[in-house]
């Protein structure tokens, strides 16, 4: 019988196939040695083939296709359900076979490799900062210790790097400790460097790409969040309206209804954490000019920072921002401060 859909599990050497044929019945439980995987799939006709969304999921996501496949993607979460009983390999590719063919699944557009490139300049500047972050805390512990203290702020902690590197500061520290500052202040810098490189490449990148210009336009956001949107949202009319978008983020409020009775709670802090994160800091940047500038950012911003606490406030407008952004991507153009929308004709 012909296989008309496989259920694929991805590994790092073995992957497990489930397929069936038209009519559900099983044709195939195979394992697969990595090297089998291309040759395997070049020898059947075009087919359906579900796999679960990983780090590994786009790349043999795009060799499938070449091969006239049809791959579609799924969040790990909404395969779960279909497990029957166990968990192993095989019970994972039936449960992804059987996940892909229903109506109502929803799946995650394939990367290309340009845009995976551009989310590796972003994993690794997330990555350096938070090495940056331990090894300030570091020294401020050890200069803690000996009753030197660093002013708040990571401007003052390289600045006092640097004059512990260029032997400028005139701390009276014991031979050992003076040594130890000294390596933890020179790796500080060395970090501090590379984080300014990933960010002029960052910035070339927004220059370079249509996307991330016309994002850039909106406030709130700028080359770090404009092309971290542009790589991570490959199709934006996947999503029905910009409201459906945020929600995406886990920027809307999780429900807990029933009985007609509308329950709303804390934002559900779904979907991508790193796009939310840098949604709520450009929005957070927005508060303070309100605070500071009022007459530089939208009045309603204004007005919410009136009625609600500034956190409120920051993910409130973060939530305006995502669906500004989705407007932006899926209907082409830029941000127009005091835009009105166009209503449709009854």
């Amino acid at each position: 019988m012909e296989i008309s859909t496989i259920g694929l599990d991805l590994a790092k050497n073995v992957f497990q196939v489930h397929g069936i044929s038209a009519t559900g019945e099983v044709v195939i439980r195979k394992a697969l040695r990595r090297s089998q995987m291309l040759p395997f799939f070049e020898k059947l006709p075009p087919c359906l083939v579900g796999a679960e969304a990983c780090g590994t999921s786009h790349h043999w996501a795009r060799e499938l296709t070449k091969l006239g496949h049809e791959v579609r993607l799924m969040p790990a979460a909404y395969v779960k359900p279909y497990v029957k009983r166990g968990k192993n390999d095989a019970a994972d590719a039936e449960a992804i076979c059987e996940a892909v063919t229903r109506q109502t699944m929803r799946f995650v557009p394939v990367k290309s490799r340009e845009q995976q490139a551009a989310l590796s300049l972003h994993r690794v500047r997330s990555l350096l900062i938070k090495q940056r972050t331990q090894l300030v805390n570091m020294m401020r512990s050890v200069l803690a210790e000996l009753g030197i203290a660093i002013p708040v702020g990571i401007v003052k902690a390289l600045q006092m790097a640097r004059e512990i590197v260029d032997r400028e500061s005139r701390l009276d520290l014991p031979t050992e400790a003076t040594n130890v500052v000294a390596m933890l202040a020179e790796q500080l810098l060395q970090l501090h460097v590379q984080l300014r490189k990933l960010d002029l490449r960052l910035a070339a990148l927004q220059r370079s790409d249509d996307r991330a210009r016309r994002l850039a336009t909106i406030p709130g956001i700028g080359p770090i969040g404009a092309t971290a949107l542009a790589a991570s949202v490959t199709d934006p009319t996947q999503f029905a309206s910009g409201r459906q978008f945020a929600a995406w983020l886990g920027l809307t409020p999780r429900q807990s209804s029933s009985g007609g009775k509308e329950r709303l709670g804390r934002i559900t802090k779904m979907g991508d954490r790193y796009l939310r994160q840098l949604l709520i800091v450009g929005a957070t940047a927005l508060v303070r000019y309100a605070k500071e500038k009022p007459s530089t950012v939208d009045p309603r911003f204004v007005a919410l920072l009136a009625r609600k606490p500034a956190r409120v406030a920051s993910v409130a407008i973060a939530n305006k921002m995502a669906r500004i952004a989705w407007a932006v991507m899926a209907r082409g153009g830029v941000f127009e401060r005091g835009h009105a929308p166009v209503l449709a004709a009854a």
